[in-house]
C-alpha cells in the first residue's frame, strides 16, 4: 500500500494552493527554467497519495522553484535522480550524490558514448577565471552565449554585445561530461591587443541540465600552459530574435 506524501501536501497547503493551483505553478515554473512539463491536478494527487513515489527529473527543478525547497525535503519515498556539481577541494570538481543517496553515473561504461537526450539549446551565461601574470591579478571573463545542439554536439557562440572579445566553443556531451575546445579573439584595443587564444575544456553537467562546471586549459602570453575554472549557467531556452536581443548586452553579474 502506498505511503501518502504528507510533507508535499503540507508544503502545498502552506502555500495556500489547491491541487489545481499547484499543478499550474509547476507548469509555469517548468517554462521559466526552460524545461516544460505537463503537470496537472491528477499528477499532484498521485504525488500526494504516494502512488507516484518520486517525480521524474523534468518535474524536480520546477518543484524546487515553486516550493523554495530542495527536492530531498519534499517527502518523496524514492530518491529523485538529481545531483550537484561541487568543488572537490583539490582544484577540480565532482558529481556528488545528494542527501537522497543517489550516486550519478558520470559517463558511459567501457567508453561507449551516450547520446544526450536533453536539449541544451538556449542562452547561457559563460564565466571563466584566469590569472594575468603581467598584471599579477586574477580576472573573470563573462559572456552571454547561444548554445545550439545537434545530436550530442553543442555549438557555443557569444552574443556580440556581451563582450568585445568574441568567444566560441565546440563541445561533445557524453553522459554527464562535456568535452571540447574553446577560442577567444581578444579585443584589438584591450590589454591583449587582439591576440587569439584557444585551448581545451571539460565540464561536468549537473543532471538538472542547467549548469556545467569544470576547467579550461590553454597557453598564455609567455606560451606557458595555464588552466582555470569555467562554468556555463542556463538563462533561457528560447533562441528567438527577441530573446537574443534581450541578452545582447554585458552581463550584469
Amino acid at each position: 500500500m502506498a505511503t501518502p506524501n504528507s510533507a508535499l501536501r503540507a508544503v502545498r497547503m502552506g502555500l495556500l494552493m489547491s491541487q489545481d493551483d499547484f499543478a499550474r505553478a509547476v507548469r509555469e515554473a517548468g517554462a521559466r527554467v526552460g524545461v516544460p512539463n505537463d503537470a496537472n491536478k491528477r499528477l499532484v494527487q498521485r504525488w500526494e497519495s504516494g502512488t507516484t513515489a518520486a517525480p521524474r527529473p523534468v518535474y524536480a527543478r520546477a518543484l524546487e522553484d515553486v516550493t523554495g525547497l530542495p527536492i530531498e525535503s519534499l517527502g518523496f519515498t524514492l530518491p529523485v535522480p538529481m545531483a550537484r556539481v561541487s568543488n572537490d577541494g583539490h582544484g577540480g570538481h565532482d558529481m556528488e550524490a545528494g542527501t537522497n543517496g543517489i550516486a550519478p553515473v558520470v559517463s558511459a561504461p567501457q567508453g561507449v558514448p551516450q547520446t544526450s537526450s536533453r536539449n541544451y539549446s538556449g542562452v547561457w551565461l559563460s564565466r571563466y577565471e584566469y590569472f594575468s601574470s603581467g598584471r599579477d591579478s586574477a580576472f573573470t571573463g563573462l559572456h552571454y552565449v547561444v548554445v545550439l545542439q545537434h545530436g550530442n554536439r553543442l555549438t557555443v557562440r557569444s552574443l556580440p554585445g556581451s563582450s568585445d572579445s568574441p568567444l566560441t566553443m565546440d563541445l561533445e556531451v557524453d553522459g554527464h561530461v562535456a568535452t571540447g575546445t574553446w577560442t577567444e579573439q581578444t579585443a584589438s584595443e584591450g590589454y591583449y591587443r587582439g591576440a587569439r587564444y584557444h585551448g581545451a575544456i571539460q565540464l561536468l553537467v549537473e543532471p538538472t541540465g542547467r549548469r556545467m562546471t569544470g576547467k579550461w586549459v590553454g597557453f598564455g602570453k609567455e606560451f606557458d600552459v595555464n588552466t582555470g575554472p569555467w562554468e556555463l549557467v542556463f538563462q533561457d531556452a528560447s533562441t528567438n530574435k527577441a530573446t537574443l536581443a534581450a541578452y545582447d548586452r554585458r552581463p550584469d553579474v
